[in-house]
């Protein structure tokens, strides 16, 4: 018996030498020709005239305003979708409520609906002859073509990406440690502080730098709400728009190798918390199983 477990899983972990070099080479060439050649297209477009002519493209003031709105807006977003993440994944993930299936539903809304259909939502709502539109123009709130809409329509595109990671990995854990740290006396917030959030630290750290990364990189939506006003309105994807139909290649291609960078940030971070994570999942697994530290600072 033990002999044929053994060759049954020979035959089902070994293959043939040219079956993982052809495997292997399919996916470096995919990775080359869809990853590696694009980024590297945009570093070398960019510094086509020369380090002088790519650093006079990043200090000019119209740059320096998409730049500056960008961060901005990510700023603004991250936090709110990090509020609402945690809160949505906890009702999902904790509680049995009438209407669960559909906040389950509204949660993956965005991924369904194209994001230049949600920036047209938006200014039908608040555009000037939208549903509230006579009403912002009385009170002079300018919502449209100004940095709250960019807001509302990246928080929207941005939203699910928080609760998404969250909500799994809440329902895999359960709340029997919760339910522990409530007999032991501790009060809801100090159940969340010390025994929610710690088992969900890499998980909503993930979740992040994802929303983090879509949210400097969203085009469709914002490009909807904007209205392209160069140096007020245009966040970096938009601004190398303009640029590139203006035929400023150079000058385009500087600023789409900043989004680049940020792109190769975000996947070094990502990569740095999977590793961390998963060294974190191994010495828990090689250490004898006790009373949760989480449950005795609940306590």
């Amino acid at each position: 018996m033990a002999g044929s477990n053994l060759t049954h899983k020979r035959i089902r972990t070994t293959e043939a030498p040219w079956v993982r070099y052809t495997l292997l080479g399919i996916a470096l060439v995919f990775l080359f020709l869809f990853l590696v050649l694009p980024l590297a297209a945009v570093f070398t477009e960019a510094l086509r005239k020369g380090l002088g002519a790519y650093l006079e493209a990043l200090q000019e003031p119209d740059a320096w305003s998409a730049i500056r709105l960008t961060l901005i807006t990510a700023a603004i977003t991250v936090p709110l979708n990090l509020v609402f993440g945690i809160c949505a994944a906890w009702c999902i993930a904790k509680y049995e409520f009438r209407g669960k299936a559909f906040l389950t539903t509204l949660v993956d809304l965005p991924f369904s609906v194209s994001p230049v259909v949600a920036g047209l939502i938006y200014v039908l709502m608040f555009g000037a002859h939208g549903w509230f539109g006579p009403w912002l123009a009385a009170h002079d709130i300018k919502i449209i073509f100004a940095i709250p809409g960019i807001v509302l329509a990246t928080v929207f595109v941005t939203f699910p990406f928080i609760a998404r990671e969250l909500i799994p990995l809440m329902q895999a854990q359960g709340n029997e440690e919760e339910q522990a740290a409530i007999v032991l006396g501790a009060s809801g917030w100090q159940t969340f502080w010390y025994v929610t959030l710690p088992n969900i630290k890499w998980g909503l750290i993930y979740g992040v730098i994802l929303c983090n990364a879509r949210a400097m990189g969203e085009f469709g939506a914002v490009s909807v709400v904007s209205g392209h006003i160069r140096g007020q309105t245009n966040t970096m994807p938009l601004h190398v728009e303009i640029l590139y139909n203006e035929y400023q290649s150079v000058a385009a291609f500087a600023v789409a190798s900043l989004l680049a960078l940020l792109a190769l940030v975000t996947l070094v971070i990502k990569s740095w918390v999977e590793w961390r994570h998963e060294r974190e999942m191994k010495a828990a697994a090689d250490t004898p199983p006790e009373r949760p530290p989480a449950l005795a600072k609940a306590a």
